[in-house]
């Protein structure tokens, strides 16, 4: 069965019709996120944690050309660049090897205008390999998971460059703010849930990547969930109650972390010279909302603030159980235009998706039968199965259609530049 692409053109299966239509979207989304950046702005790297967007533009393109062109094509394929091949690997030991991760902001050449080139041509040759022959199922299986890897870097070229821009002392704005809305966050409520066994991991129905597997069984205690995240009002009584100064609300090496890193707020947060806060977002510097979720936040901090609040943070058994519920259409997600967490209405309900990542106190192992794939693309995710936490839930800069209630993210405690915000929970 052939499969009638959108131009008219036809392939020889619907899901590879399908796959490269997704193919063209997803790969013109990220480029869309360069607009109004200069080449200067897309070469800067802030920390070893955050990247260059010019280094993501091409590892995006280097994960299409080694698992998917160079397996398909063989040993007669013929490198863009062969330099590339250790340029723009990231983690993957079994490709070979990698350029130094904390110096990709040295790496002035190729260009910004030959990286473009170099999606360019490897996107033709996608374009060619996905109109040909049918593929092998598990190569189509590879080509989804470069476009989910392609979300991914998709948000993070959004938060690295945050961190950069933040860096530099005139604030710089990469996206003009739409109108504010500044009404109150609805109040926030505990929603009971009672004992019982629930279904954790993705149960088959759509793309899911491997740490989400298999789907098996957890047994929850009775638990409360919060109605929505908290709120920066929320986050500042905690300030100002000295949060920040109170060792017995704090995780040992969560108060060693702050005391080296001097952390007396949420990354981003300033104070003015009157005294009040302000917030360095990617529409550029403005007042705190009281209002919106409070995000950049570490593990420590969203733990020491659960404890002062009387509550705890949610394993990642309890908020998928409650996200099974919910839609995360109803999102607040990376739609172009937002890129900073928005006031949430959760009067009527428990909002579980959106606009900060949400820590759960989860640590990030795997799953009761995980095996890793065979091969690099086993690389993905189970070697990262120590020193990190849970969160769940996307942010303000997830793309639509990548988040769901069974995705696992995670990071180590200590990272705050990440959309990273705080759910709580209590047992009930």
């Amino acid at each position: 069965m052939s499969a009638v692409m959108s131009d008219g053109g036809e392939l020889p299966c619907p899901r590879q019709g399908r796959l490269l239509e997704e193919y063209r979207r997803v790969r013109n989304l990220t480029v869309s996120m360069t607009q109004g950046l200069s080449a200067e702005d897309c070469m800067v790297q802030s920390m070893a944690d955050a990247s260059p967007v010019k280094w993501h533009l091409a590892h995006l393109t280097w994960f299409f050309e080694t698992f998917v062109l160079e397996p398909s094509i063989g040993p007669g394929y013929v490198a863009f660049d062969p330099a590339f091949r250790v340029l723009f690997n990231s983690y993957y030991v079994g490709i070979g090897e990698r350029h130094p991760r904390a110096e990709r902001g040295l790496v002035s050449r190729p260009s910004l205008d030959e990286v473009l080139a170099y999606r360019a041509a490897i996107d033709a040759r996608v374009d060619r390999l996905m109109r040909g022959e049918a593929l092998p199922a598990a190569m189509l299986d590879v080509m989804e998971l470069g476009l989910h890897h392609e979300h991914q870097h998709q948000e993070l070229i959004l938060t690295d460059l945050k961190h950069h821009l933040s860096k530099n002392p005139t604030d710089p704005v990469y996206r003009e703010a739409p109108s504010p809305n500044d009404e109150p966050a609805s109040q926030l409520r505990f929603v009971e849930r009672p004992e019982g066994i629930a279904r954790i991991g993705a149960d088959g129905t759509g793309f899911a990547f491997d740490n989400e597997l298999p789907r098996h069984r957890a047994w929850l205690a009775p638990f409360a969930i919060a109605s929505r995240t908290v709120t920066c009002g929320e986050y500042l009584r905690f300030i100002d109650d000295r949060g920040y100064a109170r060792p017995e609300l704090w995780l040992s090496e969560g108060w060693d972390v702050r005391i080296r890193e001097g952390w007396e707020a949420p990354l981003y947060w300033r104070r003015a010279a009157d005294r009040e806060w302000t917030v360095f977002t990617l529409n550029g510097l403005r007042p705190l909302s009281p209002h919106e979720p409070v995000a950049h936040v570490s593990y420590y901090e969203a733990e020491a603030y659960a404890r002062w609040a009387g509550a705890r943070l949610p394993t990642e058994a309890e908020w998928e159980c409650v996200a099974a519920e919910a839609d995360p259409a109803d999102a607040h997600l990376y739609d172009g235009a937002h890129v900073h967490p928005r006031r949430v209405d959760a009067a009527s309900g428990v909002r579980m998706f959106g606009d900060v990542w949400q820590w759960t106190q989860s640590a990030y192992l795997p799953y009761p039968g995980f095996r890793p794939a065979a091969g690099a693309v086993g690389e993905y995710n189970g070697k990262f199965m120590i020193n990190q936490m849970v969160l769940r839930g996307g942010s303000c800069a997830t793309p639509v259609g990548h988040v769901r209630a069974s995705y696992r993210n995670f990071f180590p405690a200590q990272t705050r530049w990440q959309f990273s915000g705080i759910r709580l929970a209590r047992d009930a």
